[in-house]
């Protein structure tokens, strides 16, 4: 849903019943585990019915405070131009307080429609402080991002718990049709097929499948529901008594440790929450509002409480397995019920792994992730993507926990700590926006923050507590995708840094020109660099070494900003580097963090209009202020090209096969009707040419303008040659006198994710005949 675009009640009706599919599966299917996994071992189910309501007291209000309360009133706020996660609060923040560790921000960013800012930070004393503290301690921002990465792992870890748990609770009601053995053999072969199923069928995208995701979780909701109202119907009407916060305290004073230590099984009934906040991007937060808070708020509730209801009547269970969803479930309806179940898991399994592969890219897209390739599978659908490599990783180790684990309780333990952290780090970082970009008292900002952590920290710290029994799952994930998240970004902070140490001067770049021997041919040189001002080092190595290079040379820097998507109309800033007479510009590229790239294509043709609209607004501000040459050789003056304010249109050209060009009229201040034809053409394939057409309208040219033909034509006749595009190979090693630590994070840990991981030119879609790699040590 696009923010700031006001929606019909239809619409929000429609988001809504669409959100039940994509967001409310994996919260929807909790009932299927949580009081399996909370008597699986710590308490046991006893005549006195005090354990069965006091557990199902604490899950009616961690229900209420978490998801409805602090998600649906508070989090859903925290949106960043509507899309929420992790990765959207950290956005947020470095917008508001400069806490990013990558030093790349420049002025011009925040001229972005998406870079909102309600006030200027300065404004605001109390909040201005906390930004001045954040940003004078090095440290800080450190433990900010690594808090984010552990927030991150942690959805990741949930991405290959969440469709096991799901999936095994759903087939573990043949428990109730089998014997003992006869489940022990059936359940764990059949769940590890859906899964390879499911995983299998990933790169075909949700779109494809996705209407039915609605219906299917709509379908369980209710037939939730009803099953909930038969059982406090028949079973115990008086069941409702339990939503007295009184039964809390008597749970805890019964069971003490037991109990407190049970609450790693309870706080499964969270599980999905997240989702919410991380899906807001593909809907709307009034429809998420109601889809919650109208139909999955309710029928959870109905859910829970028909089961407590059930329990308080049947006591002799011969073993703690069956105090599980199905044995709730009249027998008469028990097999579509388990049908129903186990289409449901698989959803609740799709939505988990979608947003996995979401948290994945958009952490890549930030420099925490190495560059792993991702497909869009659908051109209708924002979002949607799939990530081979990710993909079947996860894939492998859901068989894996599936066969070593076998059974709820474990899978349980490992889910519920890989849940808990996500949201203790989302309320960190929502305390952080409340005072930073809401500019909230801090008081408010820590009543917040201490209200919920303090929930959050009693679910985490029993969780900690199933340590042995299955919560080191999670954590060694963590500790694995926290280790190379950190390497990954500290060292491509570093090379930035040193590229940045290391660039050489204007001057320099302007003297190879004088230079005995130094050639210019033809053609335009697209150099990729980091850096958003100076000469690269790796340009320098390769005139050292090749004393030539082209006509027009461009210095192009794809950069990510804070953001989630950058409007097309403002992608491009185009600055000189030097005087006009030199031909060198410099081209930063800025995309959000879930922008899909350009194909090489269609990005060089646009690089190269916009260079032809730079020329021409140029031209028309150097008669307009009368500036010299050396105005022009400042460094970050960069103008935004991008919705081009020339007309434009398409044509067909008879002389070549299946030529399309686009042509740009240029309207002279003297309104001649006279023109001269520019046309830059190049060879995309053997019978099809595509071209570029600047029709101009000089009128009595002056030499301003005559300046500004003579540089059009130059780039029409550098564009007919070629294009090259120069890009650094980087070997990174450590310094000399590094600690084993640090030689062993640079030397091999990166240099090792750089090997395995896809290179720059592969994800900038480069095409390899026009590649120039300029080979560079980093001494780090």
């Amino acid at each position: 849903m696009e923010p700031g675009k006001r929606e019909t009640w239809r619409t929000t009706m429609l988001l809504a019943y669409q959100s039940l599919g994509v967001v409310y599966g994996d919260l929807s299917i909790s009932p299927l585990y949580v009081y399996k996994s909370t008597f699986a071992d710590d308490i046991t189910h006893t005549d006195s019915n005090d354990e069965i309501l006091g557990v199902l007291s604490f899950v009616f209000w961690t229900l209420t405070l978490i998801p409805l309360l602090k998600y649906v009133s508070i989090v859903l706020r925290a949106d960043d131009n509507g899309e929420g996660g992790t990765f959207a609060l950290y956005s947020l923040i470095c917008r508001h307080a400069n806490v990013s560790l990558l030093p790349n921000r420049q002025l011009a960013d925040q001229d972005l429609s998406t870079y909102s800012l309600e006030r200027p930070p300065e404004e605001v004393a109390d909040g201005s402080r906390v930004r001045r503290w954040l940003e004078g301690h090095r440290s800080l921002k450190t433990a900010l991002l690594v808090m984010v990465m552990i927030g991150t792992c942690m959805v990741i870890g949930d991405g290959v718990l969440t469709p096991v748990i799901s999936v095994f609770s759903a087939v573990s009601g043949l428990e109730l049709s089998l014997s003992k053995h006869q489940h022990e053999y059936a359940v764990t072969p059949i769940t590890c097929a859906i899964i390879v199923f499911l995983f299998a069928l990933q790169h075909y995208g949700t779109h494809r499948v996705g209407f039915l995701f609605a219906p299917i979780i709509l379908a369980w909701l209710i037939c939730m529901s009803a099953l909930g109202v038969y059982n406090i119907i028949y079973w115990n009407p008086q069941v409702y008594m339990a939503l007295n916060p009184v039964y809390m305290f008597k749970f805890l004073k019964k069971t003490k440790k037991s109990g407190w230590m049970s609450l790693g099984g309870i706080l499964l009934c969270m599980t999905g929450s997240e989702a919410m906040f991380a899906d807001l991007g593909h809907f709307s937060y009034s429809a998420i509002q109601l889809a919650f808070t109208s139909l999955v708020y309710p029928a959870l509730i109905l859910g829970y409480m028909g089961q407590a209801a059930y329990l308080t009547k049947h006591h002799d269970f011969d073993s703690s397995y069956q105090i599980g969803y199905y044995i709730s479930v009249p027998e008469a309806v028990r097999w579509p019920v388990l049908v129903l179940a186990i289409m449901a898991s698989v959803v609740g399994s799709q939505a988990i792994i979608s947003g996995t592969f979401s948290i994945i890219n958009q952490s890549q897209a930030l420099s925490c992730f190495p560059r792993v390739k991702v497909v869009h599978t659908s051109a209708k659908v924002h979002g949607q993507i799939y990530i081979p490599e990710i993909n079947w990783m996860l894939m492998v180790l859901c068989i894996a926990v599936t066969v070593g684990f076998r059974d709820t309780k474990h899978m349980g333990n490992a889910s519920g700590l890989a849940v808990i952290t996500v949201m203790l780090v989302t309320t960190c970082l929502t305390s952080l926006v409340m005072m930073l970009c809401w500019h909230r008292p801090p008081a408010l900002a820590l009543a917040f923050f201490v209200f919920f952590g303090s929930i959050e920290a009693l679910y985490f710290s029993a969780s900690l507590t199933k340590f042995l029994d299955g919560a080191w799952v999670p954590l060694l994930l963590a500790l694995i995708l926290v280790a190379v998240m950190f390497v990954w970004h500290h060292t491509t902070v570093k090379k930035y840094e040193f590229d940045l140490h290391n660039k050489v001067t204007m001057e320099w770049l302007l003297a190879l020109c004088d230079r005995l021997g130094m050639v210019r041919v033809p053609g335009i040189g697209l150099v990729y660099t980091d850096l958003t001002s100076g000469v690269p080092a790796n340009f320098s190595r390769f005139v050292t070494n090749l004393p030539a290079f082209h006509r027009v040379l461009v210095f192009v820097c794809v950069k990510s900003v804070p953001v989630p998507r950058v409007l097309p109309a403002e992608r491009y800033l185009v600055g000189r580097v030097g005087p006009p007479g030199h031909r060198s510009y410099r081209c930063i590229v800025r995309y959000g963090y879930r922008d899909v790239h350009q194909d090489v294509d269609s990005f060089e043709t646009e690089l190269v209009e916009s260079l032809a609209s730079f020329i021409r607004l140029d031209a028309l501000f150097r008669c307009s202020d009368a500036r010299s040459d050396a105005d022009y050789e400042r460094e970050n003056a960069f103008t935004v090209i991008g919705s081009n304010p020339l007309r434009r249109r398409i044509s067909y050209d008879d002389t070549h096969d299946s030529a399309s060009s686009v042509e740009i009229r240029v309207d002279s201040p003297t309104g001649s009707s006279r023109t001269n034809t520019i046309e830059l053409a190049a060879v995309a394939a053997p019978r099809v040419v595509k071209r570029v057409r600047f029709l101009v309208d000089p009128g009595s040219p002056d030499a301003e303008d005559k300046q500004m033909l003579e540089e059009l034509h130059e780039l029409c006749e550098a564009r007919e040659a070629g294009t090259a595009f120069i890009m650094g190979h980087s070997h990174v090693k450590a310094k000399p006198g590094s600690s084993l630590l640090r030689r062993l994070a640079i030397g091999y840990g990166y240099n090792f994710l750089r090997r395995n991981c896809r290179s720059p030119d592969v994800v900038l879609r480069v095409p390899p005949a026009s590649l120039l790699e300029v080979g560079m040590v980093y001494v780090l």
